[in-house]
């Protein structure tokens, strides 16, 4: 945490802040969505409760659990095969916008849902579960931010979901 001599270099420090704000801007739009890629990542082969606008996810239907057990698969872990879905899932970002996304169109019919696959959102239950947790990282981030701490010292990934620092 940087010191000051006087409310004059603590003014020179936040106009100086200041002219960071859209680089750190950017970085905290992707670091939080870092976040929601990885939570969203978890919960591939693993059952989910409903939050918020999100229905919980339905248990695997016969005729699926039997052809996963044909083709070698373990019989219920949910939206898990090879991997390749998970693995789908990155972030993109764009300036003061990111997201956690996905470009496998099994993850469009599995989050919503289709005539015969009922909806296991991943993605949408990621971003609104991890809200907490991206907000008091981001609060913990502007703290070390307007503290003077650089620009490398921000990432979020420095911090721990706690809001403790890594070492």
């Amino acid at each position: 945490m940087q010191e000051f001599d006087s409310f004059g270099a603590f003014g020179r420090h936040l106009a100086k802040t200041a002219a960071m704000g859209e680089v750190v801007t950017a970085l905290a739009a992707k670091e939080g969505a870092k976040l929601i890629a990885d939570d969203a990542k978890a919960k591939i082969g693993e059952y989910q409760d409903g939050v918020g606008p999100f229905t919980a996810w339905a248990n695997l239907a016969d005729s699926t659990v039997n052809d996963r057990l044909s083709k070698g698969f373990s019989p219920d872990e949910p939206l898990l095969r090879t991997g390749e879905l998970r693995d789908s899932i990155e972030v993109v970002s764009n300036g003061s916008e990111a997201g956690a996304v996905s470009a496998d169109l099994v993850a469009l019919y599995q989050e919503q849902g289709t005539a015969t696959i009922p909806p296991r959102p991943f993605l949408g239950s990621a971003g609104y579960q991890s809200k907490k947790n991206i907000e008091h990282a981001l609060g913990f981030m502007l703290m070390r931010w307007i503290g003077g701490f650089k620009l490398g010292q921000l990432a979020l990934s420095k911090v721990a979901k706690d809001g403790s620092q890594h070492n």
